[in-house]
């Protein structure tokens, strides 16, 4: 993150980000001969001592951390930030920085306008949620993440539908933005109820983030199985609704288009046991296949004699002979 260069009195001054802002005050917490702890005795998984935040951050974002042992951790933070306040508030958000900035870059990198404003969104939408997130359900990080995501993402549609600013005079028009982009289409299902929550992110973290399905069943604590049928269940009801909706419809908006073509694609009725053959096959290869499948080759036929597969006859006929 740098800071945006600002026009002032004095001239030009540096402006600093809102997420800067927030790792600053973080550091501040973290610094000193009392830096701001948890308990670590308290919570199953961490060392039983007190553990500065800077610390118990480190070991969250290792793999072998158990995901009781986060949930543990970011619902004492969120009640103490829900309790205490402004100190606490702040260290929620330092300790959340890793996804904040992961969330920020990819928002602010398709944002046509300053990018202090889509920061100020993202971090303002997990704020809110850190009053109102649900902490008797699993995975609180992600979905104070995804508050913040949705918070950033809708900045982002907004801008993005905005109409561009023309001198007068002008007769041509800007083209139509973009408005199909995958996650902005999720965005919408979402809105108008097509898919929950759950499931677009699902569908964006699996097939736009190519995060392994196996990946996001263990972290979300579900099988497998369950995570294919329910991602295969959210992609029907999405094919459909932009199929009938009209959202695919604008032949400027190419985006939407694709990922209907794509998801459609991916639910084709054709088996996925059956192969095509190459489109180039060699004659050769073909007769083969030809030959192995005829019904006069010397091995073909229900009992491999070179005789197709018997059939009740209405007149007597001579008994089919045994194969040598």
């Amino acid at each position: 993150m740098t800071a945006t260069p600002t026009v002032g009195p004095a001239g030009p001054q540096m402006r600093q980000l809102p997420l800067d802002t927030a790792r600053e005050c973080f550091g501040w917490l973290v610094t000193g001969p009392a830096p701001l702890a948890l308990d670590g005795r308290a919570i199953p998984g961490l060392p039983d001592r007190e553990l500065p935040l800077d610390e118990l951050r480190d070991r969250l974002l290792r793999r072998c951390c158990p995901q009781a042992a986060r949930d543990a951790v970011w619902a004492e933070l969120v009640t103490r930030a829900r309790r205490e306040g402004a100190t606490w508030t702040l260290a929620c958000a330092g300790m959340a920085l890793p996804s904040l900035a992961s969330t920020v870059s990819w928002l602010a990198a398709r944002y046509p306008g300053d990018p202090f404003d889509i920061q100020a969104e993202v971090l303002s939408g997990f704020l809110n949620a850190v009053a109102t997130v649900d902490l008797e359900r699993p995975q609180v990080l992600a979905r104070l993440r995804w508050a913040a995501y949705r918070s950033g993402l809708a900045a982002l549609s907004e801008a993005l539908d905005a109409p561009t600013p023309m001198p007068p005079g002008y007769r041509s028009a800007p083209p139509t933005p973009p408005v199909g982009h995958p996650d902005l289409v999720l965005a919408r299902a979402v809105r108008e109820g097509v898919l929950t929550r759950t499931e677009a992110d699902l569908i964006g973290t699996t097939r736009l983030e190519e995060i392994p399905v196996s990946q996001w069943a263990a972290d979300h604590q579900i099988t497998l199985q369950s995570a294919y049928k329910t991602r295969r269940r959210a992609e029907h009801r999405l094919t459909d609704y932009l199929r009938h909706s009209g959202v695919a419809a604008d032949s400027a908006d190419p985006v939407a288009d694709h990922v209907t073509t794509s998801l459609t694609a991916a639910h084709s009725p054709v088996s996925r046991n059956v192969t095509a053959l190459p489109s180039r096959a060699t004659s050769e290869q073909r007769k083969k296949v030809a030959g192995a499948v005829s019904k006069k080759g010397p091995d073909s036929g229900l009992f491999q004699c070179g005789r197709s597969t018997p059939h009740r006859p209405e007149a007597p006929t001579p008994e089919v002979p045994r194969c040598a």
